[in-house]
């Protein structure tokens, strides 16, 4: 007890005090360091047995005061619960590694597996940084885990004796998961199935989930696409009570409903659309005014006449926020009672519309514009080929209507191009599929004239109804702004345009210009000089890599891409839901009505851009799914292609014929060590020197096609570098 009085009062004197201060200095601006008693000691200036002696009892009472806790081989270290903590959501990569994102941080917190305290990707976690890697990356520790993520995890069930695990699909999964028989006895072994992690206990080496969902026999179609959707948390069927209140919507359109609209069916109304398609939610209808001046109509799906809000069936349509087109199927936003049939403006049928229409002169000059609600009749069901055929030759049905509204469009879009678009036009994959889903063959998305035709009025109706709505005049003639779903894209990120603009050098391309709209103009004189190159891939990935994405936000920062101040989306409200947004504004405003509540509109743009970019990667994923299917019975074969992705890791090539993608590790390319170099986009063997670059044409061979991960492993086949054919061991 004497002991612990003068240890203390030892304590209080000015020289402990100042020694106390940088101990615990120290300690907490190295949370993560094990320090000896010698360090600590030697730092705070008492390096003497005396000053060991004191150091020692400052630690021995900050130990007890549980500032300061002891490590292996009496060190000591900054107790966790005295370091400072964070709330944020863990990402986890293919290696087990987490990064943290933490609200208002610049850069996401690193932790390594050993201090993921079994976290998984997704998860809402408390972290604590401990120090600053060599490079400047923040590293720290998860300390608890604050909710588990409830992202389905999907894979294929291995049935032991008495215990089932399910080996994930995908690589953010880096263990099995348990199964219990006894809760499961259904689960057959080698069956894709659903899983939820429910708890993963300290010291178990893998968690346990709970069964969501059986799919089926793994590598069949409809399971592996089902598979796809249930990853992505997308829906491919909807609950009976939707599909009931689709089917009790009556049909028939009472005549006073058409009473109320302007009536176009006596003016000739066609739709033009791909072959495969079944819902036909935009229509065009055409007629001479006076000489040299057009009436053209943009007809659209009156959607929000059927779905009401608040309703089941807009509830689920914000919920799904977009259908969702895989290779073989749409998923639809609504029930097909809806998107095929009361909605669909099929050929010989009265169709319930909202409009926009435009009195044009040859020479572009918009002299009149209409909004509102109509009723047509479509006369005609063009494909795109036929529309097509119609332009090319001049002859068939509705020729001079078809060819009248070509030349219209061929102008819309020059001028288009005149005042700053930006031409990307990238080649689409398809594939041919036999009756059970197998692809059979590829083949690409071609963009002709009938395709631009419809485009460029459907443009043109965005752009004019985002005008009308943004803003209404007041009685002095000023422009009062009003809420409105506006789809956006930025202005390009300078520092990604400079490191596009140092990649294209490489090719012997000059890049002048550094902002505004002359970067639109650069890129279109690129794009045209790079056509047909073997470049040409490469150079427009890069460039749209470069480019900022595009959003719904009700806040007007114009579309850079298309070169519109004002543009939003109003043609599909079929498979949109922002359009069905859009309509039911534009009802509002045609009606006098107040600016809709701004935040309540912000919310929904914010979840339809997050349900966008969910619908895109599980689009993206089928196309890989059958990309690897299309090639697992061609291992060992050798083809073309061009490299279109460099990581640390590897090496990504895009096959010449088919643009069917796969990856080669850097630690598989034979005759040397070769080092990923970021700010250059290039590969460098260590020894040879030998460069790979963006847009190298290399030969590859398939060496591996793995449909579970999706995945195929290419072998980079390098021609042999002159004077050293026939070199052996013999020669080292």
């Amino acid at each position: 007890m004497k002991r612990t009085k003068k240890r203390n009062r030892a304590a209080e004197g000015p020289e402990n005090r100042d020694r106390a201060s940088i101990v615990l200095h120290l300690l907490r601006e190295f949370p993560d360091t094990k320090f000896s008693l010698k360090h600590l000691a030697s730092a705070s200036g008492g390096a003497s047995k005396q000053g060991r002696a004191e150091t020692l009892a400052l630690l021995n009472d900050l130990l007890e005061q549980g500032v300061v806790e002891v490590c292996a081989r009496q060190k000591y270290r900054l107790a966790r619960q005295h370091v400072p903590h964070y709330e944020g959501v863990a990402s986890m990569t293919a290696g087990g590694s987490v990064y943290v994102r933490v609200e208002g941080a610049e850069t996401d917190i690193f932790v390594n597996q050993r201090n993921a305290l079994n976290t998984l990707d997704g998860d809402r976690v408390e972290v604590a940084p401990m120090h600053r890697s060599g490079k400047g990356q923040i590293e720290g520790e998860i300390v608890r885990i604050v909710e588990r993520s409830r992202k389905p995890y999907i894979g294929i069930a291995e049935v032991g004796p008495h215990q089932i695990f399910v080996r994930a699909d995908s690589r953010k999964m880096p263990v099995d998961i348990y199964l219990s028989k006894r809760t499961y006895p259904e689960v057959e072994d080698g069956e894709k199935v659903v899983v939820r992690i429910v708890d993963w206990a300290p010291g178990s080496k893998s968690p346990e989930g709970e069964l969501v969902e059986r799919l089926g026999h793994a590598g069949d179609n409809e399971t592996e696409m089902h598979a796809i959707l249930a990853e992505y948390e997308l829906p491919y069927r909807f609950d009976p009570r939707i599909e009931e209140a689709a089917a009790a919507i009556d049909s028939r359109i009472p005549e006073e409903e058409i009473a109320r609209r302007r009536d176009f069916r006596d003016t000739v109304t066609f739709t033009v659309d791909p072959a495969d398609a079944k819902d036909f939610d935009d229509a065009l209808s055409v007629r001479r005014v006076a000489e040299g001046v057009w009436e053209v109509g943009v007809h659209i799906a009156d959607v929000t006449y059927y779905v009401r809000p608040h309703s089941v069936l807009d509830d689920e349509a914000i919920e799904r926020g977009t259908s969702v087109y895989l290779v073989d199927r749409t998923v639809p936003m609504l029930p097909e009672r809806l998107s095929n049939e009361l909605c669909s403006l099929r050929p010989d049928e009265t169709s319930l519309c909202f409009s926009a229409v435009f009195t044009l002169n040859e020479n572009l000059e918009l002299l009149d514009e209409w909004f509102g609600r109509t009723v047509i009749h479509s006369d005609r069901r063009f494909t795109y080929a036929e529309a097509q055929r119609v332009i090319e030759t001049g002859q068939g049905d509705y020729a001079e209507e078809v060819l009248t509204l070509n030349r219209l469009a061929q102008g819309l879009r020059r001028e288009r191009f005149r005042c700053g678009a930006i031409s990307f036009d990238r080649e689409e994959v398809r594939f041919t599929l036999d009756e059970n889903g197998k692809p059979l063959g590829v083949y690409f998305k071609e963009q002709q004239d009938a395709n631009r035709m419809i485009e460029e009025f459907m443009l043109l109706a965005n752009r004019r109804v985002a005008e009308f709505c943004g803003h209404r005049r007041s009685e002095k003639g000023r422009r009062v702004p009003r809420t409105m779903v506006y789809r956006v894209h930025d202005t390009p990120d300078a520092e990604k345009l400079d490191r596009f603009r140092q990649f294209i050098l490489r090719f012997g391309h000059i890049f002048k210009a550094t902002k505004g709209r002359a970067v639109a103009r650069e890129l279109n004189k690129l794009f045209a000089a790079v056509k047909g190159s073997s470049e040409e891939n490469a150079v427009s990935t890069m460039a749209v890599r470069s480019m900022a994405k595009a959003y719904y936000t009700t806040d007007n920062i114009g579309h850079y891409g298309l070169a519109f101040d004002s543009y939003t989306h109003f043609t599909s409200p079929i498979r949109r839901y922002p359009d069905m947004m859009v309509h039911r504004l534009l009802a509002r405003y045609l009606e006098g009505g107040r600016s809709a509540d701004k935040a309540e509109t912000e919310a929904l743009c914010v979840r339809a851009s997050e349900r966008e970019v969910v619908a895109a990667e599980a689009e993206r994923a089928s196309i890989k799914y059958k990309m690897v299917e299309f090639l697992k019975d061609r291992i060992g074969e050798e083809f073309d292609g061009h490299i279109s992705g460099l990581t640390e890791w590897g090496v990504y090539v895009e096959l010449d014929e088919t643009h069917i993608e796969g990856m080669s590790f850097l630690r598989d390319i034979a005759g040397d060590f070769y080092q990923f170099y970021e700010d250059r986009y290039e590969i460098v063997g260590r020894s040879t020197g030998r460069r790979l670059t963006l847009g190298d044409a290399v030969r590859i061979r398939v060496r591996r096609a793995d449909l579970q991960r999706r995945q195929l492993d290419f072998e980079i086949l390098l021609p042999e570098r002159p004077g050293r054919k026939g070199k052996g061991k013999s020669e080292k």
